[in-house]
């Protein structure tokens, strides 16, 4: 099966609507799917729910919706490079989940799995357990937490064949895999599309059977959120 779309905005295309709750992909800039983000933000589609680590930085990433005002809720689990972000949140426009960050990957992950509630430590006695059930095991306070389920996942691969299995660029690897499980539909961006079966079965890191479209954007911007440099020693 052919699961290659001719661009990102047909991809999207049927897909994507007002008030969904979408799951994307990414570590800060690491593994964001660019071309899929400028096509969200081209399809007008407005009040979304995004889960993802953070909103990307001014300008780019999730920081396009930021701009554009299509994301009405944000459930991350850091903030730190967008002031777009930190302006509307102060300000009442945007509402924010924020939530730890092995339990915002457990949330997708058990999303995945099928499972809807889990137990961790994390968050026991802050605000984050507020108004949640506590229960304890083995003499230890634990928070119930609720599985996530995207209606749609955003995701960025490496290489996809054509029926959708895929491999993942090293620490690019991060949300995207989770994300893609617990999303009731998948989209992938990835850099390369094969032929069906020349990835080796022990080299694909998420089967196709998650995939349900893929767009091939070979030449990415891949921008770095901050670059540092020293000085050259002579």
């Amino acid at each position: 099966m052919n699961k290659v779309y001719p661009s990102a905005a047909a991809a999207l295309e049927g897909v994507v609507a007002d008030g969904q709750l979408i799951a994307v992909g990414g570590f800060g800039l690491c593994g964001i799917p660019e071309a899929l983000i400028d096509a969200l933000r081209d399809s007008g589609v407005k009040d979304l729910t995004a889960i993802s680590n953070n909103a990307g930085v001014d300008g780019f990433g999730l920081g396009k919706l930021l701009e554009t005002r299509q994301i009405k809720k944000m459930i991350s689990s850091y903030v730190g490079e967008n002031k777009e972000f930190e302006r509307q949140y102060l300000a009442g426009e945007l509402e924010l989940e924020f939530t730890p960050q092995g339990t915002l990957a457990e949330k997708l992950r058990a999303g995945g799995a099928g499972i809807p509630a889990f137990f961790t430590k994390t968050g026991v006695g802050t605000l984050v357990a507020e108004g949640k059930e506590l229960r304890e095991f083995g003499g230890e306070t634990y928070v119930m937490e609720h599985a996530l389920f995207p209606d749609v996942a955003l995701i960025k691969a490496d290489v996809a064949d054509m029926s959708g299995n895929l491999r993942f660029n090293l620490t690019a690897r991060n949300f995207n895999p989770a994300a893609a499980t617990a999303g009731k539909i998948c989209i992938v961006e990835v850099e390369r599309v094969v032929p069906t079966g020349e990835i080796a079965p022990d080299d694909v890191h998420l089967p196709g059977i998650y995939v349900h479209r893929i767009v091939h954007n070979p030449t990415p911007e891949k921008r770095i959120e901050k670059r540092t440099v020293r000085d050259r020693k002579v």
